[in-house]
C-alpha cells in the first residue's frame, strides 16, 4: 500500500471509530447550524481532529483542506477531508454516511479513502493502481444508456432558488432511467459508482471534500467524472457528472440544457 494511502486508511478508521461511538446516542450530540439546512455536530469536529492528528503525526509539513477547520499549511501535498459526509443522515440515525479523505499531489488527485463505519466498508484508490472495496477490485458498470440505469443524485438544498429547474432536470432523467437514489452522502454515491452499485451520478453545488476521494475512485475504476461542461473543473465548480464513458455522455446531454437555462437567468 502506498505510504500516503496507508496513513489515509489509518486516519479514516480512527475517525470511523469516533463516529460509531456516538451513533447510538445521537440525541445527546451537540449540533450547530452553519447555514440554512447545513449543520455541524461535535462528532464532525472530533472525527476531523482524529484525521488531522493522524496526518500531522506522519506528515507535519503537508497542507490540510478540511470541511470544518478550513485550509492550513502550504505544500505540494494537500489532504482534502470530509470527516462525516452525510451529517444530516447521522443526526437522524439514517445509516448512510462516511469518512472521505482525498490526497492531491502537485494538483493531481493521487490517493483516496472512503470509509463507511456502519458497514465497515473501506473503499480505496491509488493513481495508476486501480480502486478497491475491502481489497476487491472495483469497476464501473458497462451500461450504455439511461434505459435501465440506476442513478444517484443530491438535491440542491443549500441553493433552493434553483430547485424548480433542478426538479425539471430530475424528472427528465428519472423518466428515462430505472430509478434515481438520493441517499444523502455524495462521497458514498461516488464510491458506489466506482463499485458498480450505481451506473451514474450527478449533482449541483458540491464542495471539494465531498468529491475528491470519490472522483479518483471513479477514474481508477474505469469511469469518467467531469463538470457539467465535460471539463475537469468539478472540484472548483461543485457540479459533477460521473459514470462510464457512454452513460456519462447520456447524462451530460440531459443535464446541459437545464444548466443553460440556469445560467441564462
Amino acid at each position: 500500500m502506498h505510504p500516503l494511502l496507508n496513513i489515509a486508511v489509518k486516519a479514516a478508521r480512527k475517525a470511523g471509530t469516533t463516529i460509531s461511538r456516538y451513533a447510538d446516542r445521537v440525541d445527546s450530540v451537540a449540533v450547530t447550524s452553519k447555514n440554512a439546512n447545513d449543520f455541524v455536530t461535535e462528532v464532525d469536529l472530533l472525527a476531523e481532529r482524529d484525521i488531522i492528528e493522524t496526518i500531522k503525526e506522519a506528515y507535519p509539513e503537508h497542507e490540510i483542506l478540511a470541511e470544518e477547520s478550513g485550509r492550513e499549511g502550504n505544500s505540494d501535498v494537500v489532504w482534502i477531508i470530509d470527516p462525516l459526509d452525510g451529517t444530516t443522515n447521522f443526526m437522524h440515525g439514517f445509516p448512510q454516511y462516511a469518512v472521505s479523505i482525498g490526497v492531491q499531489v502537485n494538483g493531481e488527485l493521487d490517493q483516496a479513502v472512503i470509509y463507511d463505519p456502519l458497514k465497515q466498508e473501506l473503499f480505496t484508490a491509488s493513481k495508476g493502481n486501480g480502486a478497491t472495496v475491502d481489497g476487491r477490485k472495483m469497476r464501473v458498470t458497462d451500461r450504455k444508456t439511461l434505459d435501465g440505469a440506476l442513478l444517484g443524485t443530491g438535491f440542491p438544498f443549500k441553493n433552493q432558488e434553483i430547485l424548480d429547474t433542478y426538479l425539471e432536470m430530475f424528472k427528465d432523467i428519472f423518466s428515462e432511467s430505472s430509478g434515481v437514489r438520493r441517499a444523502g452522502s455524495a462521497a458514498l454515491d461516488l464510491a458506489y459508482v466506482a463499485a458498480g452499485r450505481l451506473d451514474g451520478f450527478w449533482e449541483i453545488g458540491l464542495k471539494p471534500w465531498d468529491m475528491a476521494a470519490g472522483a479518483l475512485m471513479i477514474k481508477e475504476a474505469g469511469g469518467i467524472i467531469t463538470d457539467f461542461s465535460g471539463k475537469d473543473n468539478y472540484l472548483e465548480s461543485g457540479n459533477v457528472i460521473a459514470g462510464n464513458l457512454k452513460l456519462h455522455a447520456q447524462l451530460e446531454g440531459k443535464v446541459y440544457p437545464y444548466i443553460q437555462k440556469l445560467t441564462a437567468k
